[in-house]
């Protein structure tokens, strides 16, 4: 099928039709090679599973618009590649992300691996080129496709990555604990101060549960997020983003105040309490996300301390008058 014939047939399948239920069942056995391709990418590779999953709808596009057989390529090469052919894919989804990206800015060398997977010279400007009908075929994929033939993998990945945040979490205050016993008697380890042995049933991504408080001062469960220029990300993605992944997690979310022609470049997520900054830091200073394609890089804010005043300098000596005989 020739290219421009394959993303007519997009729009077309765009326009609703009479629709028929089938069930969970049938419909992952359908799309049976979409989540094996799926959970290579967040069980083996260990990669983001939001992320992942826009990789999924990318791949299933390309295949609707007339390049065989992508996934099924994708499955028979070995994992390296496909980690590699995961991290193009992101930059495309970049490019069809990014509005200010035009095919004349964007070069045709970006992505040799995909290039050479679907034999075909298809390249990071096509992308700009077809960014309308790219975005409304990936947000349908993503919706109807992805969304339910791999939610219970997503499921499985981010309820392991918690285990495994705790599981880092209980080692680390244990070397603590071996290296600096008093000092960990006062400050009782995070594993101590979260009753859960094992995370709870999580719809996906939430915190464990720790009690929420907002007694302590914003400035101290603030996360302070940055983008990267040229890559717009939108208030309701970065929401949308961590409240998927971590659950109700967010108290509040203020974006770096623009002009309405101008980009921001960083926010501040206050959140219900300080655990929830460990937790989602998976106890790093700093933390890299992808949100849509874009990169985000999050860490714990820092608010700028008012400077102390200066003291007063001392008052000049007190003469007495000559006059009192003195």
């Amino acid at each position: 099928m020739d290219t421009v014939q394959g993303l007519v047939s997009v729009v077309k399948a765009m326009v609703p039709r009479g629709a028929y239920f089938v069930p969970d069942q049938q419909f992952n056995m359908f799309h049976n090679i979409d989540r094996e391709l799926y959970a290579v990418l967040v069980m083996n590779l260990c990669r983001d599973p939001v992320e992942s999953l826009h990789c999924i709808a990318l791949w299933l596009w390309l295949e609707r618009v007339g390049f065989k057989k992508v996934v099924t390529k994708l499955l028979s090469l070995p994992r390296v590649l496909v980690n590699e052919l995961a991290d193009e894919a992101l930059a495309c989804l970049g490019v069809i992300h990014n509005e200010k990206v035009s095919p004349l800015s964007t070069r045709r060398n970006d992505t040799p691996l995909m290039q050479r997977l679907i034999d075909s010279e298809l390249a990071l400007p096509f992308f700009a080129e077809h960014r309308l009908i790219a975005v409304r075929g990936l947000a349908k994929l993503v919706k109807e496709v992805c969304m339910r033939a791999l939610k219970d993998i997503m499921q499985q990945a981010v309820e392991r990555k918690a285990h495994q945040s705790l599981a880092d979490h209980s080692l680390y205050h244990q070397q603590q604990q071996r290296q600096h016993p008093r000092q960990v008697q006062v400050q009782p380890p995070l594993a101590a101060r979260v009753p859960t042995p094992s995370p709870p049933r999580i719809q996906f991504g939430s915190l464990p549960a720790a009690a929420q408080t907002n007694e302590v001062h914003p400035d101290d469960r603030t996360i302070f997020v940055t983008f990267s220029k040229g890559y717009l990300v939108h208030e309701w993605e970065v929401r949308e983003f961590f409240t998927r992944l971590y659950g109700n997690c967010i108290e509040s979310l203020h974006m770096q105040d623009v002009m309405p022609n101008e980009q921001p470049l960083f926010a501040r997520i206050v959140c219900h309490s300080p655990a929830a900054i460990e937790y989602i830091l998976n106890g790093n200073v700093k933390a890299k996300f992808t949100i849509n394609g874009k990169h985000v890089w999050a860490r714990k804010f820092v608010p700028k301390r008012p400077k102390p005043a200066s003291p007063a300098p001392p008052p000049p000596p007190f003469n007495l008058p000559v006059s009192l005989g003195i």
